[in-house]
């Protein structure tokens, strides 16, 4: 482990328990959201929150948080909570930020954001280099038309077709 490693563990373990210590986060809605029974996008919406709304954060598990909002216990996603004091900020603003933040984009107003990446840093982020031998790893995966197919007919795969999306209207920019 090097010292930047170490040092955001060492952070990220006072954070934790500054948290436990003060008791309860709580947070702000910064935009309507469903409150979900689980931590998924299909579970059982249990209630509702609005924008402004004040909730306390109970935990976190990936992209979302168990909130109290009201009688109202249950899941919602992360991006739609600012944590800490409520205030009068814009929303696509907080949003952004915590995109732009999570991808090492912050600040340039070319918010990018990515779901996928988990356990990297913002400077690993940003000290990130091509690597063509990895590109070429990840090509080696790649199938034949006919294995897929072949793969498809043993799972009993349907083709559905997928319309396009329709131009954005005024063109594209």
């Amino acid at each position: 482990m090097n010292w930047k490693q170490t040092t955001a563990m060492l952070s990220a373990c006072a954070a934790l328990w500054c948290g436990c210590a003060a008791g309860q986060e709580t947070g702000m809605a910064l935009k309507p959201d469903d409150i979900k029974a689980e931590p998924f996008k299909d579970a059982k919406t249990v209630g509702k929150i609005a924008k402004g709304d004040k909730v306390e954060i109970v935990a976190r598990q990936s992209g979302w948080l168990q909130v109290k909002a009201g009688s109202k216990k249950g899941w919602v996603r992360m991006l739609s909570v600012r944590r800490g004091q409520a205030g009068s900020k814009d929303a696509a603003k907080e949003i952004g930020g915590v995109a732009g933040l999570a991808t090492g984009r912050a600040g340039t107003g070319e918010v990018v954001s990515s779901t996928g990446v988990r356990g990297l840093s913002e400077e690993e982020l940003k000290e990130a280099k091509f690597d063509e031998a990895q590109i070429a790893k990840a090509e080696s995966n790649a199938v034949s038309a006919g294995i897929a197919k072949t793969f498809a007919a043993n799972g009993k795969l349907v083709a559905q077709k997928v319309a396009f999306l329709p131009e954005p209207k005024g063109g594209a920019k």
